[in-house]
């Protein structure tokens, strides 16, 4: 049980830390991201929108207050994080980073949802 807990904190707080980072760049590089979108075929309008649900996602997850909106901030995470990594797939992009957190959201939530029913 310990080492699930341990392992679920680690998925999650990396999981906060990679969509705080996409957070911070979005908001810190906002015409770069938006050249970016505008390449991917994506509307500009929505790079500051999505900041600021990935950085309300994140305080979702932290807070866990309301199971109902927890669950909606993983599922737009995991939905966001699936549209980028399939975005840089057709641009021909590097996927690095994007890819990779699609097991990190898939650990943090179902070992989160374990070890909370045997607490």
């Amino acid at each position: 049980m310990r080492i699930q807990k341990v392992i679920y904190w680690l998925a999650t707080i990396s999981l906060c830390l990679i969509m705080l980072y996409s957070a911070n760049m979005y908001f810190s590089n906002v015409e770069m991201v938006k050249d970016y979108f505008e390449m991917l075929s994506y509307p500009t309008y929505i790079v500051i929108p999505l900041a600021i649900l990935k950085v309300l996602g994140v305080v979702m997850i932290l807070w866990r207050k309301s199971n109902w909106l927890t669950e909606w901030a993983y599922a737009g995470m995991f939905f966001d994080v699936v549209l980028a990594t399939a975005a840089h797939q057709q641009a021909g992009h590097d996927m690095g980073l994007s890819v990779i957190t699609i097991p990190v959201i898939l650990i943090s939530y179902f070992l989160g949802k374990l070890v909370r029913a045997k607490d």
